[in-house]
């Protein structure tokens, strides 16, 4: 693929991932809305300055925009995940995905035995944790509240602070995290 269509491809999808008109980026980017649709539809040769103008104003770093995207679908077996488990060993945590510099989250499977806890002393500044229950029933502890999530539910919370999972129950409680970083 060619650049402008990779800068063409990467600016909607950046743009249109922010829920930003032309008409908004052009007021954050100072690049007028004539030509960033015209860069959008791959009809434009935008010069390094236009990327920098348009990168600046979609908040993200200047290879956004010029690198090409992989084509091809990435698959991460169960029996590949790199294993994590705490000092008790009844908490065990399966990476699927780490961060990148084009990805800004983790993706993880995570097992807690029955009748067991751990603590987390929190995560990176301006983090936040997505949890899906997949069996089993949670008790999150965070800044002073419990919140009870069973098979089905979800929660999202500030991660940048100590939190405890519990399981209280007789089963393994299996979940699935998202760690975003803003």
């Amino acid at each position: 693929m060619d650049l402008n269509h990779i800068i063409a491809a990467n600016l909607n999808r950046l743009r249109t991932g922010k829920n930003l008109s032309l008409g908004q980026l052009s007021d954050l980017s100072g690049v007028s809305k004539v030509m960033l649709s015209q860069i959008e539809k791959g009809e434009s040769n935008p010069t390094i300055n236009t990327i920098w103008k348009i990168a600046n104003g979609l908040k993200v770093p200047y290879t956004k925009l010029i690198d090409e995207m992989p084509n091809n679908a990435v698959i991460v077996r169960k029996s590949e995940c790199k294993k994590q488990v705490n000092e008790a060993e009844n908490y065990r945590v399966f990476c699927y995905f780490t961060s990148t510099p084009t990805r800004n989250f983790e993706l993880f499977r995570v097992e807690l035995d029955s009748h067991s806890a751990n603590e987390s002393i929190g995560h990176s500044e301006k983090s936040q944790e997505y949890i899906y229950i997949t069996n089993g029933k949670l008790i999150l502890k965070t800044k002073g509240k419990e919140y009870t999530l069973s098979e089905g539910d979800s929660i999202y919370f500030d991660s940048s602070v100590r939190h405890t999972y519990i399981n209280r129950q007789n089963c393994l409680l299996t979940f699935v995290v998202i760690n975003y970083y803003l």
